[in-house]
């Protein structure tokens, strides 16, 4: 019988998951498919419910349904249980969901090797994505540093999920640290209001913006001139899912396959 896969969120039309998936699933040629599923907010315990009898085997799960994912799983990764969200569910048995989060293997396997030893890494913004992206980097031993519009903030994400090394602040202290950081990672919405944050010469430094598309074009297109390496959002989308993959399937599937057939659907989009 053909397995049951999706991805759970609300809104979920724009979702490029049923992309990613599908296409490995082909690829594979294993049999199953993937849905986008629209469960609005407070819903997600009777969806899951409804799903088991459809022989679901998993499913990714986002806004906003992180935290409740989480709460509704009987067992849980030591990721998603530090980071306080699930974006992956596995169906081990009857009311049985095992937790899981991989978007901080995810931003790890985007972000790639840095190629150096005395990486400083500073993070804008201290939302959900901020703290699997701070979980990541700390449990690489990598120094972090945490600022966020509202400082109280990032001082509660840098008590929680930082370490001794992690230092925290207002965004108004940018100028301060940007100097010193040798990979930037901006998790902050400015994008979205068609703001760009100014960045001096960037000299083979690392700029990540986990937007994508129109949302990151203009901040990534200034980065690259001012000569940063740029990686977008679009990329640790993949990579998380992959992750997802290997977790349902027992093996890792074709990321740069799946990247190429997302940039496609971006720009097609655009």
């Amino acid at each position: 019988m053909t397995k049951l896969l999706g991805v759970i969120g609300d809104p979920i039309s724009h979702s490029l998951s049923p992309i990613i998936h599908n296409g490995w699933l082909r690829d594979l040629h294993i049999d199953a498919i993937y849905e986008a599923m629209h469960v609005p907010a407070g819903e997600l315990p009777e969806a899951l419910k409804t799903l088991e009898s459809r022989d679901i085997l998993g499913v990714n799960v986002t806004l906003p349904h992180k935290h409740d994912a989480l709460a509704a799983s009987l067992e849980t990764s030591e990721a998603a249980a530090k980071i306080g969200a699930a974006n992956t569910l596995t169906l081990k048995g009857p009311d049985l969901w095992h937790a899981d989060n991989t978007d901080a293997p995810g931003f790890l396997h985007a972000l790639g090797q840095t190629g150096k030893d005395d990486q400083r890494v500073l993070v804008l913004g201290a939302g959900g994505s901020a703290r699997a992206i701070v979980f990541a980097l700390t449990k690489q031993n990598l120094p972090v540093t945490i600022l966020n519009r509202t400082a109280s903030k990032a001082a509660a994400l840098a008590k929680e999920l930082g370490d001794q090394s992690t230092a925290y602040g207002s965004i108004n202290l940018y100028n301060e640290y940007i100097d010193s950081a040798t990979i930037v990672v901006n998790t902050t919405s400015m994008g979205y209001s068609g703001d760009v944050l100014s960045l001096p010469p960037g000299d083979g430094r690392i700029f990540f913006d986990i937007s994508y598309g129109k949302i990151a074009a203009a901040q990534l297109e200034h980065a690259a001139k001012k000569g940063w390496h740029v990686r977008d959002g679009l990329t640790m989308l993949v990579a998380q899912a992959a992750f997802s993959f290997k977790s349902w399937f027992g093996v890792m599937p074709d990321f740069e396959k799946a990247l190429e057939r997302c940039q496609r659907a971006v720009k097609a989009a655009q």
